[in-house]
């Protein structure tokens, strides 16, 4: 009886309650944030609309024989893909519970469109996938690339993409001029004291596009049609040797 009684005293307040309307000052002292944000914008004749994931997420994942963009590519064939990458770990299990997971912001897709012949037909060029930010030590064997790629290997050298004369399109890592190649790098570490790599993204795009760069950034190399990775704000190698860490579950 008593929760009879309880339960029919709050149907009769809910009953009693109104909507009152807000006043100006009341309406601007209210804060709210939706999931996902939408902002669009143009360069060079494309139109770009990016859904944002407006938060900061943390991550420990492996992922191992990945290979996009499989086409038959003349001037290069490589491996016959755009990426070939053996392993990308996100996280290490040697070094600490800190350095167990990658620090990621505002995950992000921007679909890329332009206006056609026809009036009011709009053509979809593509997509890309990437982070507004991202910080920590990131396991790497990469066999071919396409993409725009800079890691700083200290007294080793550079690995970087704007010394290959083919452009970054499926690439090995090598170079007549390179002291470290891409094979030789097993781990990186993503951003500095600084703040976190700001440019991380992977496009998947039918023709060339020249994307927007984020605020406060030079601008990005054109990605080409096929799968394009572009990766080269604050990335240091961890390794010139070749080696891959572990990234193992706790405990084990």
């Amino acid at each position: 009886m008593r929760l009879a009684a309880s339960l029919l005293a709050c149907v009769t307040l809910a009953a009693q309650a109104q909507l009152k309307p807000m006043s100006d000052a009341e309406l601007g002292a209210v804060r709210g944030q939706g999931l996902f944000t939408v902002s669009n914008s143009s360069l060079n004749g494309f139109d770009f609309t990016r859904i944002g994931l407006d938060a900061d997420v943390t991550l420990s994942a492996n992922l191992y024989q990945m290979r996009m963009g499989e086409y038959t590519w003349a001037a290069r064939n490589g491996g016959g893909a755009d990426l070939d990458i053996g392993a990308l770990q996100f996280g290490r299990s040697d070094a600490g519970d800190a350095r167990r997971l990658v620090q990621i912001t505002n995950p992000y897709f921007e679909f890329v469109y332009r206006d056609t012949a026809t009036a009011g037909v709009r053509e979809v060029i593509g997509m890309r996938l990437g982070f507004d930010g991202i910080a920590g030590d990131v396991g790497m064997r990469i066999a071919t690339l396409s993409g725009a790629l800079r890691i700083d290997g200290g007294a080793a050298g550079v690995v970087d993409t704007l010394n290959d004369p083919g452009g970054g399109k499926r690439w090995d890592g090598t170079c007549a001029t390179c002291t470290l190649s891409l094979s030789q790098v097993g781990a990186v570490t993503a951003g500095d004291a600084n703040g976190p790599s700001r440019d991380f993204w992977i496009a998947v795009l039918k023709a060339p596009v020249q994307f927007p760069s984020a605020p406060g950034m030079p601008a990005l190399t054109t990605a080409q049609a096929g799968v394009w990775l572009n990766w080269r704000d604050k990335l240091t190698a961890l390794t010139v040797n070749g080696a891959l860490p572990p990234n193992l579950p706790p405990g084990r």
